[in-house]
């Protein structure tokens, strides 16, 4: 099989507007039922439930049963990653616009991809963490420095620990809105889960913003700034 045939398969599930808008929903790392899922896509129960299945099918999202309920997510980093970049792209080639990415300064300024930090705040992030040699950038791949563990651990996050897991431990995210990348990976999500526990931030309700309390904001700027 050749390999643009499993691109054409790929495109052909992203490519319907419905379902486009619900893949789009679950970007903000929450669950979400079908009758959600149908309000995000424009869509009715059954035709949501049907396109649902397609993208479970695909690979896409993946399903936990749940009382009553089946609730959808993004079947993982890689999806979200492919989705950001999709985005990216779409924005930079389609309708001209002022600004790329999303128009909703809040969103611009920080919000959740997938589980880890997006828009200007987490590009500032990467942004600080390459240029003191905290993770160094190895043409696609992004690594941990040595120096880095200490840096990550004084933020109270467990290294060793996400090194056990499966996923990788870091990796260069493209910012659908900045254009650059921001950090995902196992500890991506651990600073975006870090910066919720200390109070810095919240998750506002519905949306994929990420909002920082003026003390919050002050305490993550000198984190970047130092």
């Amino acid at each position: 099989m050749r390999a643009g045939t499993d691109l054409a398969r790929m495109a052909s599930l992203v490519g319907d507007p419905a379902r486009a808008n619900m893949l789009a929903a679950l970007m903000g790392g929450t669950a979400l039922t079908a009758s959600e899922l149908a309000l995000e896509g424009g869509v009715t129960l059954p035709t949501a439930s049907a396109h649902l299945a397609r993208l479970t099918e695909g690979g896409l999202t993946k399903v936990t049963p749940q009382g009553r309920h089946r609730y959808y997510r993004l079947a993982g980093q890689e999806v979200a990653a492919m989705l950001e970049s999709i985005m990216g792209v779409a924005a930079t080639l389609g309708p001209r616009k002022v600004l790329p990415g999303p128009r909703d300064t809040a969103l611009r300024r920080a919000r959740v991809c997938y589980d880890h930090l997006a828009g200007e705040t987490g590009v500032a992030l990467y942004d600080r963490l390459v240029a003191g040699g905290i993770v160094a950038e190895d043409g696609d791949a992004v690594r941990l420095n040595g120096d880095g563990r200490g840096w990550f651990a004084a933020l109270g996050i467990d290294v060793d620990g996400l090194s056990r897991s499966r996923r990788p431990l870091c990796r260069a995210c493209l910012d659908w809105s900045a254009r650059r990348s921001h950090l995902g990976g196992a500890l991506g999500a651990a600073v975006l889960q870090r910066i919720f526990a200390k109070g810095w931030a919240r998750r506002e309700t519905g949306t994929r913003v990420v909002a920082f309390t003026p003390p919050g904001r002050r305490a993550f700027l000198k984190l970047v700034e130092t």
